[in-house]
């Protein structure tokens, strides 16, 4: 009864405090109509100032344009008084020695290393016939494989450490990056054919294989059709093949099979990939107009802007000159901005759609809304589709499914994510710092501090904090870099400065 009691009064003290509530709100409707009677005139009622968060007032579209506005004209400003202090350094041929490699060594070592690739592509090829056909034991097949997978990651380190004054700068970054992909794709290729060895013994093999590749290729075409399936009339929804059977292990292992995988822009290996039935020449000529002209602005950008911002840094950051480092970084954070937005759209959209649509490949996913991304977490899931796709697939559900807790599994996948980041910078500079793999494990704290942001005070603060560590972490880290690297290599010329 005391319990009763006191909840029914509960009840009666709330019912009162809305009967006040709307009593006090129909005291001042009629207090305003009484108001309006009066032959004053009056013009006033109760409301607040648009910029308080009670007003409910959200259409700041003006405001948007301003400071859009108001950004476009700084950078044209930097820009102006770039072109004032260094006049056109915008220089064509230079592009075409650098990204030709005929500033490296005889022999142009970055084109042997890269075709020396085929070694460990035929080594798993052949691992895989060998455990289909039973005539290499399991255990065997799959120390032979990561011995081969840790091998390929390795010899860039040895080459370039031991031969790198042959090698050009573009010519050892691109070195190091095929073989980071190559990495991520021969471990999905050897990874999915045990998942399908292992299948093909249990006892519902057959019915079990069949339901899972019909519900992932129904689904990647669906995905594919929703978010990038569409370009005028002739989208992907439209132009997805259908095969008429599927391809079953060990039916896939066969070179022209690995070689589709290794060329296709995917990094998660599947025995039937969605296609589209035709090529579109108009699709496709966007896509090869865009690619030549991304190239051009970024190689144009970068040699007209970042250079001579990078360059004037050194000294400040020497000295450790707080002040005039800062404003260096500021300088160098808008071009540098500038050119990874343009990157990420030749790379993501119109290099990643050339290829799939010469390849006929469906799954046009290569990246999500990353700009609207409230926490650092959900950029890293959004901004690279490819790479978190195999991320998840092969790192974080097989760490779950042995048993460890989501947190580690997330923690290892920003560990060899990190260790990527920084093997593709310093392998390159032939300079062995951790500022990348310290940048990469630093977006786990940071993640925890947008997503309190993001709770505490709205997504929109969490975005910001996402922005901000764009547009001065990546910087920031060149400064670095640049400053360690003229230091390794020059040193004299930082004396003399």
């Amino acid at each position: 009864m005391g319990e009763n009691g006191s909840t029914n009064e509960g009840n009666r003290v709330k019912y009162r405090r809305t009967k006040s509530v709307t009593r006090a709100e129909e005291i001042i409707e009629k207090d305003y109509k009484q108001r309006r009677s009066q032959p004053d005139k009056p013009c006033h009622r109760p409301q607040d100032s648009l910029f308080t968060w009670s007003s409910g007032f959200n259409n700041f579209t003006g405001l948007v344009n301003w400071g859009f506005l108001l950004l476009t004209m700084g950078g044209f400003r930097l820009l102006l008084e770039n072109f004032i202090k260094y006049g056109i350094r915008i220089d064509p041929m230079q592009w075409y020695i650098v990204l030709t490699g005929k500033n490296e060594g005889e022999g142009f070592p970055s084109l042997i290393l890269t075709l020396y690739t085929l070694v460990p592509i035929l080594i798993c090829l052949l691992v895989e016939k060998g455990l289909s056909v039973e005539i290499i034991a399991e255990g065997l097949g799959i120390f032979i494989h990561v011995i081969n997978i840790v091998v390929l990651v390795l010899i860039p380190v040895v080459i370039i450490h031991t031969h790198g004054h042959i090698f050009s700068l573009i010519g050892a970054s691109f070195v190091c990056f095929s073989y980071s992909i190559l990495f991520m794709k021969l471990w999905s290729y050897v990874q999915v054919n045990m998942w399908c060895r292992h299948d093909s013994v249990s006892p519902k093999s057959s019915k079990s294989r069949k339901r899972t590749q019909s519900v992932s290729i129904a689904q990647i075409q669906k995905n594919s059709a929703q978010k990038n399936g569409t370009d005028g009339v002739d989208g992907i929804k439209k132009e997805v093949h259908h095969p008429e059977s599927l391809v079953q292990y060990p039916q896939n292992l066969h070179l022209m099979d690995l070689l589709y995988f290794l060329l296709a822009p995917t990094l998660c290996y599947e025995l039937n990939f969605p296609r589209t039935s035709r090529i579109r020449k108009r699709f496709l000529l966007k896509r090869i107009l865009e690619v030549v002209i991304g190239v051009n602005v970024v190689m144009a950008l970068f040699q007209q802007w970042m250079i001579p911002s990078v360059r004037n840094s050194l000294i400040p950051f020497s000295n450790m000159d707080l002040a005039n480092s800062s404003v260096r970084l500021l300088k160098l954070a808008i071009p540098n901005h500038l050119v990874w937005l343009c990157f990420f759209y030749l790379i993501f959209h119109s290099f990643l759609n050339l290829l799939g649509e010469l390849l006929q490949f469906a799954d046009r996913n290569f990246y999500c809304d990353w700009w609207n991304a409230n926490s650092i977490d959900t950029f890293w899931r959004n901004w690279n589709m490819p790479v978190h796709r195999w991320c998840v697939r092969h790192l974080y559900i097989p760490i779950v499914d042995m048993g460890f807790g989501k947190t580690g599994a997330s923690i290892t996948v920003f560990f060899i994510s990190a260790f990527f980041h920084e093997y593709l910078v310093s392998i390159p500079l032939r300079i062995f710092k951790v500022w990348a793999f310290m940048g990469m494990m630093g977006q786990i704290p940071l993640s925890w501090v947008s997503n309190f942001a993001r709770k505490r005070f709205g997504p929109r603060w969490g975005n910001t904090i996402v922005w901000s560590s764009l547009i001065i972490g990546q910087p920031l880290a060149i400064m670095m870099y640049y400053h360690d690297y003229i230091v390794t290599h020059y040193n004299e010329v930082l004396v003399e400065a």
